[in-house]
């Protein structure tokens, strides 16, 4: 008896090793995987209507689909890589600026006084070898750091697009794969999926379009009153509205307030008619409307919690994996309960108090 159970606890060892072993080598590409899996389920409607045009054929509609999805997908990921790096050099302009109010006055119409170094062409063999021995250590970091991050986004495109044909053309027959050898009941592993899927359908539509949506109209409002780099202060603006209570304001009220302090008084209250007749509304007019396709059963203070946490533990694809652990959390969590509660109410009766008749009400406590 003894050595079965040493077998079985050996096992069960071996599993959770393998286990945490498979994770750590996967780990790298998650950020595909799920954004794939969570395309899948988005554009499953449109796989279906595809195969009933094609007669059935079910990999010829997958490849459209996922063609679709990379299409949609890849001007979005340039995008955000472009509002990342514009982002940051901008961060470095405003942590140069000596004041709160220069700070202000450069995020609202620019640094006019900083001018660039004259770019110097060498003219001798002798220049251009001292050029290189200054710069070339340099040139060649920075050239190997950006194509190691260009083979990266290559491959987690590549993955990206596999991930979504795999899952639209063989996604439920691999979850009930996967479901049979999981050590937990069917329902749970349902009502993890369903969790799932509805972290992704509210991140990528109830928030991301929302968001979107904000920042479009931040972006043109920025670009129609020449504040410069509107193209990062616009989906800044819209990543804002994720702040509980202040949202998107936290964006454009300083850009208003630069815009005052530089002499632009029309400007600065156009842009605050804008912000709180336009921008600030948005919310409240498209989230029912983006609700109807996918909602995020998160409090706004805990998206924005685990969003901005996952955001700092884990770099920027943490600003997803955040919402969505949390949100699992809460559904073990719920299951837990129920099963706790489900347990209680099938244990016999409490005793009846001596002397106190079957069916008789008790004695006041108070």
């Amino acid at each position: 008896m003894t050595t079965g159970l040493d077998e079985a606890a050996g096992l069960r060892w071996a599993t959770l090793l393998l286990s945490v072993a498979a994770i750590y080598i996967c780990w790298p590409l998650w950020p595909a995987l799920v954004l794939a899996a969570w395309t899948a389920s988005l554009l499953r409607p449109v796989l279906t209507r595809l195969e009933r045009r094609l007669h059935g054929r079910s990999a010829a509609a997958a490849v459209l689909t996922s063609m679709v999805a990379l299409l949609l997908a890849t001007p979005t990921a340039l995008i955000a890589i472009g509002v990342v790096v514009g982002a940051t050099e901008l961060g470095d302009v405003i942590a140069a600026a000596s004041t709160a109010s220069g700070a202000l006055e450069t995020i609202a119409t620019g640094d006019a006084g900083a001018e660039l170094a004259p770019l110097h062409v060498p003219q001798t063999p002798a220049e251009a070898v001292e050029l290189a021995q200054r710069y070339g250590a340099e040139a060649f970091g920075f050239l190997s750091g950006l194509a190691g991050a260009a083979s990266e986004a290559l491959l987690l495109l590549v993955v990206y697009f596999a991930g979504t044909y795999v899952f639209m053309r063989r996604g439920p027959a691999d979850w009930r794969w996967i479901m049979r050898r999981l050590p937990l009941e069917e329902r749970h592993l349902e009502r993890f999926a369903d969790a799932f899927e509805e972290t992704g359908r509210g991140l990528l539509v109830g928030v991301g379009l929302t968001c979107a949506a904000q920042g479009a109209v931040a972006s043109v409002a920025y670009l129609a009153l020449g504040v410069p780099q509107w193209w990062v202060l616009g989906p800044v603006t819209g990543l804002a509205a994720v702040i509980p209570v202040v949202g998107s304001g936290i964006v454009w009220g300083p850009i208003a307030l630069g815009l005052l302090l530089t002499a632009h008084p029309i400007k600065a209250a156009i842009l605050l008619v804008v912000g709180v007749g336009v921008i600030a509304t948005i919310d409240n007019l498209l989230r029912p409307v983006f609700a109807r396709i996918g909602t995020l059963q998160l409090p706004t203070l805990v998206l924005f919690v685990s969003a901005f946490g996952g955001l700092l533990v884990l770099g920027g694809w943490g600003a997803i994996l955040g919402p969505l652990i949390v949100r699992l959390m809460i559904e073990g969590l719920a299951m837990v309960r129920e099963q706790e509660g489900a347990r209680v109410s099938r244990s016999p009766d409490r005793a009846t108090p001596p002397g106190a008749a079957e069916g008789a009400p008790l004695p006041d406590a108070r």
